[in-house]
């Protein structure tokens, strides 16, 4: 019997790899089914998120069409927000002939949203946030009876290892370390694809070429939305491409077989000075805390960009 399609919440910064990470789940329509998307602040600000959210769903065609965006979080939920406009352009979108997007964002909150659809859903729904946890953080605060509702989290954010934001803190965590450790504290089963896997996912310029091989609207934008990626990632971090961040935690949820998991327990650091936003991964076990998270620490490369590929294919 072929197992139903995964039904998943899509909750991110768009940002240019989460736009690519979520065209790739909407040419997944046998493995995901995209119950909404919930936009919060991040890579820019919260009204260009969700802007892009709405233009990621007009680029993926039919595919999009009933998906709603629901905005969240603008803010963290201590801190003061930043952005990574340096990384993603000004608009968070660099690219030429975007479409508008078919319909307004939803008036309803992306935390209630959240809220409102795993209780509808108990046990089914994945919630893949591939930007700062806040809104995951407080749909758990303001309905921790939904804690065990929860499918799964599959996060894109932290690291086992470096920092790409700071030296010892990954963006997304960096943004609102708070959040993320609501999150760790949680109890809900929870993935973590870091930047000690991602970075091994590079969209090196033949993969970009591949994109645009495609001939498809979704293809070349995302070449082109990654040859602008890759600038970027030259120059700061001397890789030969932008980092397929996004797409791999999406990948995970649907094919975890792709990554190499190992469970620990992961903290994330509170304390303002070097070290704020660390995932703090106990790898060997020396605290003695049961694991509350299975971090990612290998994937399979080509078979993943050879998915991503195929997937993005389906698109117009």
């Amino acid at each position: 019997m072929t197992p139903s399609p995964l039904p998943v919440i899509l909750d991110g910064d768009p940002g240019l790899d989460d736009a690519v990470a979520w065209l790739m789940a909407l040419g997944s329509p046998e493995d995901l089914t995209v119950l909404g998307v919930t936009t919060v602040h991040g890579n820019v600000g919260l009204e260009l998120t969700t802007r892009n959210a709405g233009v990621t769903l007009a680029l993926a065609g039919p595919a999009g069409e009933a998906v709603r965006v629901y905005p969240g979080a603008d803010r963290p939920l201590v801190r003061e927000a930043l952005t990574a406009a340096a990384v993603h352009g000004d608009s968070g979108l660099p690219a030429e002939n975007l479409p508008e997007p078919r319909c307004p964002a939803e008036p309803e909150h992306a935390v209630d949203f959240i809220i409102r659809t795993v209780r509808e859903r108990p046990g089914q729904v994945t919630l893949v946030p591939t930007g700062p946890l806040t809104n995951v953080a407080l749909a758990l605060r303001l309905a921790p009876e939904i804690a065990p509702l929860i499918r799964e989290i599959v996060w894109m954010g932290g690291s086992t290892a470096q920092g790409n934001r700071t030296p010892a803190a990954e963006f997304n965590a960096l943004a609102d370390p708070h959040a993320a450790q609501v999150v760790f504290g949680s109890g809900v089963p929870l993935r973590m694809v870091g930047l000690n896997v991602t970075l091994q996912c590079i969209a090196s310029p033949d993969r970009v070429q591949a994109l645009r091989a495609l001939g498809t609207r979704a293809g070349v934008v995302c070449a082109e939305l990654l040859t602008f990626y890759g600038g970027v990632y030259r120059r700061r971090y001397g890789l030969n491409g932008g980092a397929l961040h996004d797409p791999l935690a999406v990948a995970a949820a649907f094919r975890p077989e792709l990554l190499e998991w190992q469970g620990m327990h992961v903290a994330a650091e509170l304390q303002e000075g070097l070290n704020l936003g660390r995932t703090v991964c106990d790898l060997y076990g020396v605290t003695g805390q049961p694991a509350n998270a299975l971090v990612a620490v290998g994937v399979r490369d080509p078979e993943f960009f050879a998915l991503l590929l195929e997937r993005l294919a389906r698109l117009p």
